[in-house]
């Protein structure tokens, strides 16, 4: 859940917030209380900085948004910020935390100064980007990923990327496709006003059991209980840091049952989340943002019966269908992006074309595995040097190298 130093309570804690449970540098894990569930599939658990910067003028024929300020040179912050959101650290444990995180910033800026750089930087515009966050923590610096983005790379629609599936012709170079999981309300009064000035397209993957309530997200419930003492049988002796971790490797009745637990034990009830509406997907989808299917409730759907991973996706289907005014969702996100060939084969038969990974990869320009099309984990309070190597893929490959998932 990837993000910067505080949070509101409604955002804390949450390993995707839902998806992936690795960090993306691979130098250190962080808690399971960071947004995703990836937010991973909410942003991904554990801790990760880093920093991105200008490389130069926009390739040719780069879009240049109409009316876009031009950002002073290298405007990203180069301080070093965590990917997975976590809780204020104790006294004790900031100069530790603090010492890690000047580590880190130390490491992406070497990255992005190596000679390996613009080779990956060269290798990048043959190859599709997609970008996945999840909420926008930190709309400045948000704005100033999107004005870099624009400069240096070609972002594309979900449906230019669904035309390349469906007509087998590549997309063209420097393509990327901008993401959210889980429908966090900041892409709606955050994010949403940055892509629209820059004319930049996304795509929402959204959570439906939660539109149009205050219910927060199920990994954020969880890490705010059992950091307030809540315990449940399948959590023993796991602390309360590891708890969502490792509720998402229970199979999903057990997982429901523990999470029923920490409700019961805990001091005090988690705070409640605002949520997006079905209006506000409406005006989401009309102004270039296409809402996807990110299942009913985010359970990890390889830990599903095979019912139950039927009407998740099922569920989702049917509720956006009917808020988006009849027009069926034809993109998938996979919680915690744990693909499960159940799964593919329901979206197979309800007409889905494109479906999402969570793997921190690059892919072709011409996916060959519509449905497991690979995303470059990011967040918005990613520095400059950082978002530079994720773009290039340099850190994505430092990042598997060594061992992260």
């Amino acid at each position: 859940m990837p993000e910067g130093t505080a949070h509101s309570t409604a955002h804390s804690t949450g390993a995707e917030h839902g998806p992936s449970t690795g960090t993306t540098d691979g130098t250190a894990t962080g808690t399971a209380g960071g947004r995703g569930g990836g937010r991973g599939g909410g942003r991904a658990a554990g801790s990760a900085t880093g920093t991105a910067t200008r490389t130069g003028p926009a390739p040719a024929g780069a879009p240049a948004p109409a009316g876009a300020p031009a950002p002073a040179a290298d405007p990203l912050p180069t301080a070093a910020l965590t990917i997975g959101q976590v809780p204020e650290p104790a006294p004790a444990a900031a100069p530790r935390r603090a010492r890690l995180a000047g580590r880190r910033a130390t490491v992406d800026a070497v990255l992005r100064n190596s000679p390996l750089q613009p080779l990956f930087r060269l290798a990048a515009t043959r190859r599709l980007a997609v970008l996945a966050y999840h909420g926008v923590d930190d709309p400045r610096v948000f704005a100033l990923q999107m004005e870099r983005l624009a400069r240096v790379a070609r972002p594309v629609p979900l449906a230019a990327v669904e035309e390349a599936v469906r007509t087998g012709r590549p997309l063209p170079p420097r393509s990327v496709l901008v993401t959210f999981d889980d429908g966090d309300r900041t892409v709606l009064t955050e994010g949403l006003p940055v892509l629209t000035r820059l004319g930049i397209p996304a795509a929402a993957f959204v959570v439906t059991d939660l539109i149009g309530g205050d219910q927060p997200f199920w990994w954020a419930e969880a890490a705010f209980l059992a950091a307030h003492g809540g315990t449940a049988r399948s959590l023993a002796a796991c602390p309360p840091g590891e708890a969502v971790r490792r509720m998402k490797t229970l199979p999903d009745g057990e997982r429901r049952a523990a999470l029923a637990e920490l409700r019961d034990s805990a001091r005090a009830r988690a705070p409640r989340q605002e949520q997006l509406t079905p209006a506000d997907l409406l005006t989401l989808a009309r102004n270039g943002v296409a809402v996807g299917n990110h299942t009913a409730g985010h359970p990890c759907l390889d830990r599903c019966e095979g019912g139950t991973v039927r009407d998740e996706i099922r569920r989702a289907h049917d509720a956006l269908t009917d808020w988006l005014g009849g027009e069926a969702p034809t993109a998938f996100a996979y919680p915690n992006g744990n693909v499960d060939p159940r799964a593919e084969a329901e979206l197979l038969r309800l007409g889905y074309r494109t479906g999402f990974l969570f793997d921190h990869r690059h892919d072709r320009l011409l996916p060959p595995h519509p449905l497991r099309i690979s995303r470059l984990r990011v967040n918005s309070t990613t520095g400059r040097d950082r978002f530079d190597t994720i773009l290039s893929g340099l850190h994505p490959a430092v990042h598997h190298l060594r061992g992260g998932s």
